[in-house]
């Protein structure tokens, strides 16, 4: 799909699970995996394929079995351009909705300029290949 309509493949997967399809993913030209891989014990293997260029969009945190804010440290620091916000509305099977709180977490844990990226310029440069 993405040769024919420049569509990216985005993943809802724990990543603990993703050295089992790695070599999938890294053929793919444009994943992103949602929800920060959603489990601490999977991050090691998310962090090496955002270093790869993988995106990591940064939603429900209500889903996540790790911390957040570690989490976001960590995957901008392997790849500021891999993360990007979103609400995860309409949240319907999440533990908790969206809230501005997960907006301020985000603003508490960066410098303008690296929120300007995660909330806006990457999901713009992603969205617009």
């Amino acid at each position: 799909v993405y040769d024919l309509v420049g569509w990216h493949s985005e993943l809802y997967i724990d990543s603990m699970h993703l050295p089992d399809i790695e070599e999938t993913i890294l053929s793919l030209p444009a994943v992103s995996i949602d929800h920060l891989g959603l489990s601490k014990e999977g991050l090691p293997y998310l962090l090496r394929l955002v270093d790869k260029g993988v995106h990591v969009k940064a939603t429900g945190f209500s889903r996540v079995d790790l911390n957040v804010q570690d989490a976001l440290k960590e995957i901008y620091q392997a790849n500021p351009d891999a993360l990007m916000f979103g609400t995860d509305l309409p949240s319907t099977r999440a533990p908790k909705r969206f809230t501005s709180e997960d907006i301020q977490l985000v603003q508490d844990t960066f410098d303008e300029t690296a929120a300007n990226k995660i909330f806006y310029q990457n999901a713009k440069e992603w969205y617009r290949k």
